[in-house]
């Protein structure tokens, strides 16, 4: 892809844009509740960092996906929940107050954790000498477009929480026409191959999204914790920040790679469809778990 006007700067735009949404509804008593829910925020962590990883690893071999394509589910698999996570979490029943937490704490560690993985898979995937390394100083480009937003938005949040307020719902409809346009830009550029493409990464994308939910509810549930905090990290590990993978495969300062944009495109369109029919099965069964789920001593 060219380094032109929109890859060079509506890119970093879209990006910051999202984070500094995600920091207008955080605060630091989001992260504080890692002290209450210690046991569920440890159980939805190792659910996204490792078990994530490892099974969209599988998937992705055991589909044989080109290497690009790989890379680009794995990028998704490495991208944080988003807020997206907690509307659906909330329609479910779910733990809501957990899945803020959890965004807030998987937003902080996936700036170390994503360049990990993603660096991994491609040297795992594309081999050494045909990767494309996140180096320090493209990590850093990662810190300052994705921790300064999110710092504005927080920052914004805590001094003048009015502002905040009237701020939030048009930063959310300028992420999701972000979301819309980066997808359309994602397909236009590979117009001629997307078919293809979906053929070789759709059924790997609804796989993907299946273990995903599947892994972060019945791993808590294996584990003891409530229904409604096995709902809230499912929701979280199944519902991915795709647009922050999608600007960051699509990036000329970052992947610069138009076809790892593809699988988290796709999977960002299935997903919607799956986190409601899950909401729907498990709601009932939430309800009456409501309950002991607010409970501190389940964490």
């Amino acid at each position: 892809m060219q380094s032109n006007v929109f890859t060079a700067v509506f890119m970093p735009l879209a990006l910051g844009i999202i984070m500094l949404g995600l920091g207008l509804g955080l605060t630091l008593e989001d992260f504080r509740r890692v002290v209450v829910y210690p046991r569920a925020v440890f159980v939805g962590l190792f659910c996204q960092t490792v078990l994530l990883p490892l099974a969209c690893y599988g998937i992705a071999k055991g589909f044989g996906l080109p290497p690009e394509l790989a890379v680009g589910l794995m990028l998704l698999a490495a991208s944080p929940g988003g807020a997206t996570a907690n509307l659906f979490s909330h329609l479910a029943k779910g733990d809501v107050a957990l899945n803020v937490t959890l965004t807030a704490t998987n937003s902080l560690l996936s700036l170390f954790t994503l360049p990990f993985i993603v660096n991994m898979s491609l040297v795992a995937l594309l081999g050494t000498e045909k990767s494309i390394p996140l180096q320090f100083d493209k990590v850093i480009q990662v810190f300052a477009v994705v921790l300064v937003p999110v710092g504005i938005g927080m920052l914004i949040r805590a001094k003048r929480p009015a502002a905040s307020e009237r701020l939030q719902k048009p930063v959310k409809i300028t992420s999701a026409v972000f979301l819309v346009l980066i997808i359309a830009a994602a397909v236009l550029k590979e117009r001629a191959n997307l078919l293809t493409s979906f053929r070789q990464v759709g059924l790997a994308a609804l796989v993907f999204n299946l273990v995903s939910m599947g892994i972060g509810y019945l791993v808590p549930l294996l584990v003891r914790l409530p229904k409604r905090q096995a709902t809230a990290i499912g929701m979280e590990i199944g519902i991915h920040n795709g647009t922050l993978a999608i600007a960051i495969a699509s990036a000329p300062t970052l992947l610069n790679n138009s076809t790892m944009a593809i699988p988290p495109a796709i999977y960002s369109l299935i997903m919607f469809f799956t986190a409601a029919a899950f909401g729907s099965f498990v709601a009932r069964g939430n309800a009456e778990d409501a309950a002991p789920a607010e409970q501190p001593k389940t964490a």
